[in-house]
Formats: structure tokens, sequence, C-alpha cells
């Protein structure tokens, strides 16, 4: 069960590939003549628009490909080679891109041309955020030469930590395993083959984690620099503002969270207890399975689950589920070389996704396959928009995955037998922890990680220390001390993202926020569909808080993300109840 990519391109072999490549660089050359050239500002503005558009097309259509073919498969030698061709015109791209949004930025009558024009007005929002965006662009003088540099630095050190983690194996029992099988062992029923999993990623990580400190270290210092150069006050507010996303919103959410850990770590000192364990839970037992039932899902089940599920709410959603398995969307399995955990990632222009997971049967596993086509879903949606409006925040990216989610395990719970529903309540608790709580000890490692990049390079050790120190914080007595998880830091990618940073309080957002819309779907019914895909589709056109009051839901307001976790405080009350038998 691997995708299909044909749809982009027949193999590398295929001449549409170089063709397209070539056809970036000309476009590229024609972009900046155009912007070179006198012209009325109204025409002007519209080629522009144009020209953007058809930039994003075919470089997006170049890199999906090789984006794809390397997440298969980290060894493949030809989607490297030409991934690096693709950077150095990148550089080039991204020239154009910031002359563009000079230009817009420059013109002082931008609303009167918008209202003058029907496809300016259609492009509107990406029109204002481009001239907001011109106020914190890099020195003209400096630009090329720091793009340049970037890519013999963190697009470098992000390149080696891919092949550095797409090809570490651990050692169990004698043989070699690829490090995302090992991790998907931390679900497995025998707590000894989970120990022995936890214990054998540790002692992986200690062969490659010197070079991921300097990855990590590199790439963040690197941001570090452009924040200055850019005028933002920090990373963190570098990274809201590229959210559409403000502090007050940010801030009115971890405070609900610090509120609700006690509740959280209620559910693990029990799910310890249970486990037998008498000083909180071991990092190794988080992902254990609780109750009598040990049931798996071959894929085929799987499909079935989810078709039969979405069909339900809205056959819509139900076919266009069915059709990715049909259509080979789906890379499904784990494999040496292929990279872990589980994405989606989209065309626009063919309107289609592509979903990588490591499938190994248990019911997480189907969650994470609704949780994808979730995005998939969202991809689809984002069609009703102009292309250009069609590149969505990320705290709003896990609206779509997170309702999946939740319904799946909602419609399951509710026509499960009692042992059944204390499984799925506790797989339920279970995500909820890693979003919430792991995310909130994520994000206090990446902050930390940046305070100490001002003066330094953090080491592995200092790395590991801030890792377990940030566990302690966030997950407190709800987990045993002496068994936390210090590589956490090596294996997560989002944290060497070199255009992204504090990828994690976008999964804890996306959680809360899904809950809050699944709220809405429970109150009214199949009459909420058309305003959820509504929602969906609105997402890369707005800010973030004005998205959420399309719904009714104010994110600034802290007593929102209250009413949220009140959701999940009131299943762990609910797992005490069931566990109290």
């Amino acid at each position: 069960m691997t995708w299909d990519l044909s749809i982009l391109y027949k193999g590398f072999d295929d001449p549409a590939l170089r063709a397209d490549i070539d056809s970036l660089k000309s476009l590229i050359a024609s972009g900046n003549a155009l912007l070179d050239r006198e012209a009325p500002a109204a025409q002007k503005l519209e080629d522009v628009v144009t020209l953007q558009e058809e930039l994003s097309t075919v470089f997006g259509r170049i890199r999906l490909f090789l984006h794809l073919t390397i997440a298969a498969d980290n060894t493949h030698a030809e989607a490297l080679r030409l991934m690096d061709e693709l950077s150095l015109v990148g550089v080039d791209m991204r020239l154009l891109d910031s002359r563009c949004t000079r230009y817009i930025g420059s013109l002082e009558n931008l609303e009167e041309l918008i209202a003058a024009s029907e496809r300016l007005q259609a492009n509107d929002f990406f029109l204002r955020e481009a001239a907001e965006e011109s106020r914190h662009q890099l020195p003209a003088h400096m630009e090329k030469e720091l793009l340049r540099m970037s890519l013999n630095g963190a697009d470098a050190w992000a390149k080696l930590k891919d092949r550095l983690m797409g090809t570490l194996t651990c050692e169990i029992n004698g043989e070699q395993l690829p490090l995302p099988a090992v991790r998907g062992m931390a679900y497995d029923p025998d707590p000894a083959v989970r120990k022995a999993a936890y214990e054998a990623e540790v002692e992986s990580y200690k062969k490659v984690d010197t070079a991921m400190a300097y990855c990590l270290g590199c790439i963040k210092g690197e941001t570090i620099t452009l924040c200055e150069l850019k005028g933002y006050d920090d990373p963190l507010s570098m990274t809201l503002a590229q959210n559409r996303m403000d502090h007050a919103t940010l801030n009115a959410m971890w405070t609900a969270i610090r509120e609700a850990l006690p509740d959280f770590r209620r559910y693990m000192r029990r799910k310890a207890e249970l486990l037998g364990h008498q000083n909180g839970l071991p990092f190794y037992d988080l992902f254990a399975p609780m109750g009598e039932s040990s049931k798996t899902y071959t894929i085929e089940e799987a499909r079935e689950l989810l078709v039969k599920t979405f069909n339900e709410i809205n056959p819509e959603m139900g076919a266009f589920i069915d059709n990715a398995f049909q259509q080979r969307w789906i890379d499904v399995y784990p494999r040496k070389g292929k990279s872990g955990g589980a994405f989606c990632s989209g065309s626009y222009e063919k309107n289609v996704s592509r979903i990588l997971t490591n499938f190994m049967g248990s019911f997480s596993d189907v969650c994470t396959l609704a949780h994808e086509l979730g995005h998939a879903w969202h991809n689809r949606c984002l069609q009703r928009k102009p292309q250009l409006m069609g590149h969505y925040p990320m705290p709003l990216a896990e609206t779509a995955s997170i309702f999946n989610e939740t319904l799946l395990t909602h419609v399951v719970r509710k026509n499960a037998d009692e042992s059944t529903r204390l499984t799925l309540l506790e797989s339920v608790l279970q995500d909820a922890t890693q979003t919430i709580v792991d995310i909130y000890s994520r994000f206090l490692f990446e902050s930390k990680v940046f305070e100490a990049r001002k003066t330094h390079i953090p080491s592995a050790a200092e790395c590991n220390q801030m890792m377990l120190d940030a566990q302690m914080e966030a997950y407190g007595d709800g987990m045993d001390p002496d068994l936390r998880h210090s590589g956490m830091w090596v294996c997560k990618g989002h944290y060497y993202y070199t255009g992204r940073h504090f990828y994690n309080f976008p999964y804890a957002f996306g959680h809360l926020f899904g809950l809050g819309v699944f709220k809405k779907y429970l109150e009214e019914g199949a009459a909420f569909m058309p305003k959820y895909d509504a929602l969906l589709a609105s997402c890369g056109s707005d800010t973030i808080p004005n998205v959420c009051a399309s719904v009714g839901i104010d994110v600034r307001s802290v007593d929102y993300w209250r009413s949220a976790l009140d959701v999940l405080r009131a299943e762990v009350d609910e797992f005490i109840r069931l566990t109290d038998k």
C-alpha cells in the first residue's frame, strides 16, 4: 500500500519534470521583468497576482513530488539531488516574491485598486497581508546573499537531520529495526515490548545526538538573526505574526491549559496504578493500551470503519475517504528509509492530497488515518477560494483533523460495550495528553533552546536536560521522574523546520478548537456541516480570531479555552469512575 505520485510526474525520467524546473526559471525572469517595467498600477497588480499563482503552481508541483519521494525513501539520490537544485532556484524565487511584496507594500492607494477590480477583490486578504508583511522584510541589499548563505546554513542542517533520522535504526534482540517501527511498539499490549522499545530508542539517539544538537542549534541561531533583521521582538512574536494570531490568544490558551494540568495528572496517576507503577507513569507506558479490548485493525477494516463513520454525517465525505484509498493517496506501512510519524500534503492544482502514515493496526493508527484524511478534506474545501487564499496558518491547520478524530472516537464509543468504551476513552485521554500536556512541554523546551542559543549552541547534554525539565514542569507528578524521555527533542521533526518555529502550540490550539467545533456539530447536527465546510474554506483568508468568530468562538477569552478543557476534564472523571470498578 504505497502512494501513487504519477498524477504529478510519471517518474524521474519524465521530461515534464525537467521542463517544469526550466519553466520555473523562465517565470522568475519574466516576473522580474514585470516588476521592472512601467505600467498602470491596476494592471501591474493583477499581473503580479497571476504571476504568484503560476509560480505557486509550478514550484508546488515540483516540490511536492520531491518531498513525497524523499519522505517515502530518505536515501533516494535523484530526489535529493533535485531538491538541492530546487533550493537554488528557490532563492531566486524567494527574491522575486520579496520584490512582489515590496511592490504591493509601496502602493499607497492599494485599497482603491482592490475596490476597482474583481480580480483583486477575490485576492484581497492576500494583498493586504503582503502589504503588512512588507514592513518586516530583510534589507533589500542583503537579501540575496543571506538567502544563498542559508542554503549552507539552516537548510543544510535541516537536510542533515533528515538524513540522520531517516537512516537511524534501533537494536532490539540483536535485530536492527527502523526507528518508526520501534516507536510504534509504544502501543504494544506487552509491557516488556514497550519497555524494550523505549530503551532501544533512547540508546539509539546516542549515535546521533551530538550532530542533532548542532542541527537544532544552528537552525535556531539563524532564526534569531533573521528576527532581528526583520524587526520582530523575538521568534515567538514572528511566529504569531506569520500565523495571523496574537499574544492575547496564545496567553489565554496557556492560562487555561496550566489550570487543567492537575486533571491530566490525575488520569496519568490512575493509569500508572492500573499498570502496577507506584511513582507515576513511566514514559514508555504513556501509550500503553488499557482495558480488556485488544482489537487491532487491518488496513481494509480501517478503511471500512472510516468510510461508514463519515458517510453517516456527510455522504460526500464518506465518498471522499473511499476515493483516497481507491486512488492510492496513502503510503501506509513503516519501512526502512521512510519518514516516521504521519502527515498530509496537498496539491491545489491537481485537487488531490497524499498521506503518509506508519500503520501498525492499533485504534490509534486508525485515528491517525482519520486525522490525516481531515487535512485532505480541508484541502478539498479550500478549492472554493482562489489559490493564493488557500494558505492557512498552523493553528487552524488542525481543525479538520481533530474534528475527524473526535467524531470517529465518539461514534465507536457510543456503540461499544463498557470494556471497549474504557479502552477507547483511555485512547482519547492518551491523545489529549499528547496534544495538551506534551505539547506544552515542547513549547517550554523550544523556548529554552531559543534563550540558550542567544549565547551558545546548546550541547546534546544541555538539550537532554532542558527536555527533562520541560517534561517535569508539564507532566508533574503524573510521570515517573526517573523514567522521562530526555531524547524527545531528537526525533520531533517540527523543531528543525527552517521556516516554521514553535510548531507545537498549533496542535494544542487545534485540539481544543476542534473540540469546540465538534461541540457545535453536536448541538446543530447535519445543519452545521455546510457551516463547517465554509469555516474550513475561510481558514486562509482572514485572521485566526476572525475565522473562529465566524462559528461563534472567541479565542481571546480564557473562558472559551476553559470550556473546551471542561470536555476533557469530564473524560478524566469518567475514566476514574470506570476504573474504580
